[in-house]
């Protein structure tokens, strides 16, 4: 694995997903929960990407690490999307809205099965990461998009030895079921993924590649 200064570089992604009228952002990063300069710029990337807050209703998180859910809540205490209406996670997942998050804790959509969250999401339960870690297929007339959180955390190894598992798997024999079932998944026709944790830009098609599979990144990511 690359190193830098000693150290696994490790990219945090959110991913926004708009058909023109209605909008869904996935995860919303780690806000100043870590206090780390290269973390919660998240509010700055939506500016720069010209996206007003204020049109965000509905976040769905993946699973309830701060790097994914702190972002519900900005630096100053706020909440960081005023409109919000529904913050989707799943149900074993729940227990993370107190302190911090409690102002949001009245809009969760618990996650307990497969249901739809707009006319073109899906959110299926991938227990094993955490108890309700849960991915987001997202369908349009390119194909389908996976967006699946921390299914893999440390590409440059992941795809190629799919079995090798992350510290922070709560259940690691659960999260490589996962792993192997939506790796499989990714080698249909017209499937991409989305990693929160994949290099930038986050967004590639998987192929299978020996006992592994290849990763092919997409720049510009697809429409």
């Amino acid at each position: 694995m690359p190193l830098i200064g000693g150290n696994l570089r490790l990219a945090v992604n959110a991913f926004f997903v708009t058909d023109g009228t209605r909008s869904l952002l996935i995860d919303t990063g780690a806000s100043d929960n870590w206090h780390d300069p290269t973390m919660g710029l998240i509010y700055d990337a939506l500016d720069e990407a010209g996206i007003d807050r204020a049109r965000i209703t509905d976040v769905a998180i993946t699973h309830n690490h701060e790097d994914h859910v702190s972002g519900l809540i900005a630096p100053d205490g706020s909440e960081a999307f005023p409109k919000l209406e529904r913050v989707w996670i799943g149900a074993g997942d729940t227990s993370v809205f107190t302190g911090r998050l409690e102002p949001v804790r009245d809009r969760v959509v618990p996650v307990a099965e497969k249901i739809a969250v707009n006319d073109w999401t899906i959110a299926i339960p991938t227990p094993g990461h955490t108890p309700g870690h849960t991915v987001y297929d997202i369908e349009s007339s390119t194909g389908h998009l996976l967006v699946w959180g921390d299914t893999v955390h440390v590409p440059t190894l992941q795809f190629d030895q799919p079995e090798v598992s992350w510290e922070f798997d709560g259940n690691q024999s659960q999260a490589r079921a996962a792993r192997a079932a939506l790796l499989e998944r990714l080698t249909r026709p017209s499937h991409f993924v989305a990693g929160a944790h994949l290099d930038s830009p986050g967004i590639a098609r998987v192929a299978p590649s020996g006992a592994g599979y290849a990763l092919e990144y997409l720049a510009p990511p697809i429409g």
